[in-house]
């Protein structure tokens, strides 16, 4: 699979080493941003090629893989006027990393199909650092098809990689994930205070406990910092709300009962009007403190 001519549209927080990894893999990388000079510092960074409009990265690519911020983004770089499906040719593979909703998956996958593009709702989890360590966790709707193509250039930059069900189905997973994520997260933060008000070392506790029963990665990986009161980094409150709506609009329809994701997310937005919209998710403990 090297030297395959692929394109990447999207070049935040995960875009960016996500293309590098392609890049780093042996494949021919085109990158499209919005603001322009990020897509120029990768370039400078990887030697690949940039391009002015999504359109323009996609000519002769054999894969497209998108990475932006929400549906809106996502319909506006694959179908605008400027869209990748305005030249991507016949058989070739339009792959989409964005956390967006099953609706949205399956409408772009509708006008791909149109000028006969395969797609592929592809989103993932692992954070910043899976992105720049190349082991994320990719879950994928689709085709057979679509995926036997695309995996082993996934695999630059993912771990493990699951095909899941037809078109949609990537998004519903990610949505399972980040229900999961913010449970574990204000079971977190409550542990984090309750050991602090107890007076335990609160570091000598989540040393022991992670290797145990309530171990997790949200423990492993951000007890520290949340004992130390730091949040500025990794995944945004503001992008978690984002992804907890989608998975509550969607609860909505399929009639599913999640009223802890829907107390957290509340939590969240109380964060966000405390100003800690750009916080770590982890900030959950920080509303403890603000709210005093």
């Amino acid at each position: 699979m090297n030297n395959m001519k692929v394109a990447f549209i999207g070049l935040g927080t995960m875009g960016y080493p996500m293309a590098g990894h392609l890049a780093a893999a042996g494949h021919d990388v085109t990158v499209y941003n919005r603001t322009q000079s990020k897509a120029q510092s990768w370039v400078a960074e990887f030697s690949g090629q940039l391009a002015l409009t999504p359109k323009e990265a996609a000519k002769e690519a054999s894969i497209v893989f998108v990475c932006v911020g929400n549906d809106d983004d996502l319909r506006e770089v694959t179908s605008g006027s400027d869209g990748v499906l305005k030249s991507l040719v016949p058989g070739s593979i339009l792959v989409d990393h964005t956390t967006a909703s099953a609706e949205a998956a399956r409408e772009i996958s509708e006008k791909a199909a149109e000028v006969n593009v395969q797609f592929l709702d592809a989103p993932v989890s692992g954070g910043q650092a899976g992105a720049e360590n190349g082991v994320l966790s990719v879950m994928v709707g689709g085709s057979d098809e679509a995926f036997a193509v695309a995996r082993p250039v996934m695999e630059a930059y993912g771990k493990s990689i699951k095909l899941l069900g037809p078109v949609g189905s990537g998004q519903l997973a990610k949505m399972v994930n980040q229900i999961c994520i913010a449970g574990l997260l204000q079971g977190l933060a409550e542990g984090v205070q309750f050991a602090q008000k107890a007076g335990l070392d609160a570091h000598q506790v989540f040393e022991l406990i992670q290797h145990g029963a309530a171990g997790s990665w949200q423990m492993a990986n951000r007890h520290k910092t949340m004992l130390a009161g730091e949040y500025d980094f990794g995944f945004a409150v503001d992008w978690m709300r984002k992804d907890l709506g989608i998975a509550l609009n969607e609860a909505s329809r399929n009639g599913a009962q999640l009223p802890v994701t829907k107390l957290v997310d509340s939590y969240y937005a109380e964060v966000q009007t405390l100003g800690g919209g750009r916080m770590d998710t982890s900030s959950l403990l920080k509303r403890f403190e603000l709210d005093q």
